[in-house]
């Protein structure tokens, strides 16, 4: 059941990104649904990857490269489902973070006290 609710916010956190960045595009909220199952595929597997492979620029720029590996695979995702754009790297850029943050709240609304968890 949790995993369902937590699908379903991160389908709605990627309903908001188009109203915040200029560039992205979502049909539906079924689109929304299928973006959020293969955003986090990719970010589950190919993702560790690219940051291995990546390693010493990310070094070198003190982490700050993640960054683009994060936008990289969310324009990825838009490139490869028909219900879900993104125009250029800067929207995907900032799209990765507004989605991160609003993921992030949404995620925090639902959890419980430390106190409470069965």
């Amino acid at each position: 059941m949790k995993l369902l609710l937590t699908w379903a916010l991160n389908a709605v956190a990627l309903l908001l990104v188009p109203y915040i960045v200029p560039g992205i595009h979502i049909e539906s909220f079924g689109s929304a649904l299928i973006a959020v199952v293969i955003l986090g595929l990719v970010n589950a597997v190919i993702r560790p990857l690219f940051i291995v492979l990546t390693l010493p620029v990310t070094l070198l720029t003190l982490g700050l490269f993640l960054f683009v590996i994060n936008a990289m695979m969310f324009w990825w995702v838009g490139d490869i489902l028909s219900g879900f754009k993104v125009e250029g790297f800067f929207a995907a850029l900032f799209g990765s973070i507004v989605y991160s943050i609003a993921s992030w709240f949404l995620s925090s609304l639902t959890e419980q006290p430390r106190g409470e968890r069965a």
